[in-house]
């Protein structure tokens, strides 16, 4: 072959790399977008809470949920793929009015559970960094977050989802960096990564970190964000489109696994045994004094990208779960206040603002099955999916996810009642 083939055949392979590349970048970022939903500020206190109560004991639940939470998000995104509709609207095309308008309510009190535990994080944040009323944070949090989804929509979405990728690493950041002050011992992390039960007041963290890790809205939007990118692509192109997805749910979920890993280790490490740093406020002023201030401000300012950050998510999900159910759009701004309204009043309320997080999280987990359960159904159906139906042992896998969700919530019931 001569010099000259040999360099066309090299420039085309390199427009071939090229062209897959361009053609695979659209995919990258609805991972990340979902990712935010793993990081918000309910996943901060219930690791902080699990941290500083247990030590290193319930490493394995981040662990465990962080794996079940790839895999769910791949179904989600694959269901959007390869039918061109996302979950809500595939549930409502298969149910009744009745049980569709009942399966919206249960969703959108997931989504008020949301707001409520993303808005009052946000209003931490704030209080902890410029001494803000939690009421006043709460109000900025959710006029700054309503910012980022105005600028969703005039600039588009590729745009949205630079913005949340940066927030993403700002928190990632702010909460990473206290780790490398205080790591944890190789003797620590192998005694967290063994299953174990360790007391009634465990299984709420437990019921909470689950809500908080695998998140029902995370579930319905990453199957919008995917439906338009891959529905009306050619077998070859829906194959790469498939695994860039893999690649995009693979990276961001694992960033967003390693900081509530980070969470958790650094509540265990660096916390002392006292009986309120388990609440973020006392967790901020105990890594202040423990590691030093900035880390303690690291820790705020981190808290606060993940509120303002995952408040304009979930918003963004209730947008598509009304859409996709009710076939109403309604305006962002709108939406924004569907939800602000109770969150706000619950703010008012709230003794303790840490376990109103910590119980946000757990009625997530109540609404987990609504999303699991029609989520592994409809991606096991060959009709559907054709020839990009579940492996067998996948499905299994998730049957096996919905039912321990279901079980620990009536152990929570069961121990709330009888105690």
């Amino acid at each position: 072959m001569s010099k000259l083939a040999c360099a066309r055949g090299g420039a085309d392979l390199a427009m071939t790399a090229g062209s897959r590349v361009r053609a695979g970048a659209p995919l990258i970022g609805p991972g990340f977008v979902a990712a935010i939903a793993y990081v918000d500020p309910g996943n901060v206190a219930t690791s902080t809470a699990a941290g500083a109560r247990h030590g290193y004991a319930l490493l394995w639940v981040v662990i465990g949920t962080t794996v079940l939470a790839g895999m769910i998000q791949y179904l989600a995104a694959k269901l959007g793929l390869v039918t061109g509709q996302s979950l809500p609207e595939a549930v409502r095309d298969r149910l009744g009015t009745p049980a569709r308008l009942a399966y919206w309510a249960q969703a959108e009190l997931v989504l008020v559970a949301t707001g409520l535990a993303e808005v009052l994080g946000g209003a931490i944040a704030l209080h902890l960094l410029f001494d803000v009323p939690l009421l006043l944070g709460g109000l900025i949090t959710a006029t700054v977050s309503t910012g980022l989804l105005v600028m969703r929509d005039q600039a588009g979405q590729r745009k949205f989802e630079h913005v949340v990728v940066a927030l993403l690493a700002i928190v990632g950041i702010g909460f990473l960096a206290g780790l490398f002050a205080a790591p944890p011992s190789d003797a620590d992390i192998i005694s967290g990564v063994t299953p174990r039960y360790i007391g009634p007041d465990s299984l709420w963290l437990m019921v909470g970190m689950l809500g908080a890790t695998v998140m029902p809205h995370a579930v319905y939007l990453h199957s919008a964000l995917a439906k338009d990118r891959g529905a009306r692509a050619s077998a070859e192109g829906l194959t790469r489109a498939l695994r860039t997805t893999r690649a995009d749910v693979a990276t961001a979920m694992s960033l967003a696994g390693l900081v509530n890993l980070a969470i958790l280790m650094l509540a265990a490490g660096a916390l002392p045994a006292e009986s309120d740093v388990d609440c973020l406020a006392g967790a901020h002023a105990a890594l202040g004094e423990h590691l030093g201030p900035v880390f303690g401000l690291l820790f705020a300012v981190g808290l606060l990208a993940s509120g303002l950050a995952s408040t304009a998510v979930s918003t963004h999900a209730g947008a598509v779960v009304m859409s996709g159910l009710l076939h109403k759009r309604v305006p962002m701004a709108a939406r924004r206040l569907f939800t602000l309204v109770p969150a706000i009043a619950l703010l008012t309320i709230a003794d303790d603002p840490t376990r109103t997080l910590v119980g946000t999280q757990v009625v997530l987990s109540f609404g987990l099955p609504f999303a699991l359960i029609p989520l592994v159904i409809l991606t096991s159906r060959r009709t559907l999916m054709g020839a990009r139906t579940n492996h067998p042992a996948v499905t299994a896998a998730v049957w096996v996810v919905t039912a321990a969700v279901i079980v620990l919530d009536a152990g929570l019931v069961w121990l709330t009642v009888t105690s």
